[in-house]
């Protein structure tokens, strides 16, 4: 299996090295908006921990990262008025993956509304601010 690269997208929003619209953050994960959002909300859960994907990842890291998506899609499901909730998470480049640090996709749902297609629509960043702070405040309320 390939090894981890530091230089990764994700590992460069981690060290502060680029912007993000974070929505929230402990000691052990991250989580900010995708700024090519499926639908409203759609954010990104990542370890603090340099994992490439759930092949490589310290089990207690996993749990940890599982538990933040779980405190996501809730305060999804609140923020934006949502019937449900999509999770993904893709490993290796035959599963889907494009960035290789691991990262779940928590995305809040509306009944009859489908997912744009991935990556076909990159969103505003006074919009992404909007839907950072809403969602900030539900998990926060």
């Amino acid at each position: 299996m390939p090894t981890y690269d530091p230089n990764n997208i994700f590992a460069k929003i981690l060290r502060g090295e680029l912007p993000c619209h974070k929505v929230y953050e402990d000691d052990k994960a991250f989580a900010f908006l995708d700024i090519m959002p499926r639908a409203p909300g759609h954010t990104l859960v990542l370890p603090k921990a340099p994992a490439r994907n759930i092949l490589d990842i310290a089990p207690d890291d996993l749990a940890h990262v599982i538990k933040v998506a779980q405190k996501i899609a809730q305060a999804g499901i609140r923020a934006f008025g949502a019937d449900g909730v999509t999770v993904q998470q893709f490993n290796e480049g035959a599963g889907g993956q494009v960035v290789f640090h691991l990262h779940v996709h928590v995305i809040p749902r509306k009944e009859g509304l489908p997912l744009k297609p991935p990556a076909s629509f990159k969103e505003e960043p006074d919009m992404l601010k909007e839907h950072a702070a809403k969602l900030a405040a539900a998990l926060s309320g």
